[in-house]
């Protein structure tokens, strides 16, 4: 995984896996999958974010888009800090492209959750 800074503030890890046995429902729910078998993370929800800014009237979608998903969970064990909640629920977006799917998330305060998350996308990317 790359680490970047999107629009020159946002920290991301982000990489690009080939569409080789993948498809973006099945990369949503192996994901799903890592959330749900670990001891402190919980899944969420799903949101289709294509449909939703296609239903857009005034929605924008470049055109090597063709699909995007975010995949909502929590790692939050503690509460030590009011302001925490603002960096939670962690999202991990998946992006399909015509020559395969960008993963990508927003860094977490937490280094064990960044780790966490790396190894989930690195695992997929090695076809784990």
């Amino acid at each position: 995984m790359e680490q970047i800074f999107f629009q020159d503030r946002y920290p991301l890890y982000t990489t690009t896996i080939p569409k080789e046995g993948w498809s973006l429902e099945s990369l949503v729910q192996a994901l799903i999958a890592k959330i749900q078998a670990h001891p402190v993370a919980t899944f969420i929800t799903t949101f289709d974010h294509y449909a939703h800014t296609k239903g857009l009237p005034e929605g924008h979608i470049a055109p090597s888009i063709q699909g995007a998903i975010n995949i909502l969970f929590c790692f939050g064990k503690e509460l030590q800090d009011p302001l925490v909640v603002a960096v939670r629920p962690r999202s991990i977006g998946i992006v399909e492209e015509e020559e395969g799917f960008v993963i990508s998330f927003m860094e977490a305060p937490n280094p064990q959750a960044n780790e966490t998350m790396q190894g989930w996308v690195e695992s997929l990317a090695s076809g784990r």
